[in-house]
């Protein structure tokens, strides 16, 4: 009885460890892509204040779409 529940431990601990890892990978991933872009639009001198308020104009725009307002 032991031996099954350590087996089962030992798999359900790599199924979350894995998970994990894809959980992680993908956070690194998406940063390191928003890092780029930022650098990128920083490098064509738009700077972060700029890119922050066309994003709020972007969200309030699309808000005022579908609300219809």
């Amino acid at each position: 009885m032991n031996l099954i529940l350590l087996i089962a431990a030992i798999v359900i601990a790599f199924l979350v460890f894995t998970w994990l890892l894809k959980v992680v990978k993908a956070t690194l991933s998406a940063a390191l892509t928003i890092a780029a872009i930022v650098l990128l639009l920083a490098f064509f001198g738009i700077g972060p204040g700029q890119l922050w308020q066309e994003i709020t104009t972007l969200i309030r725009n699309i808000f005022e779409m579908v609300t219809g307002r």
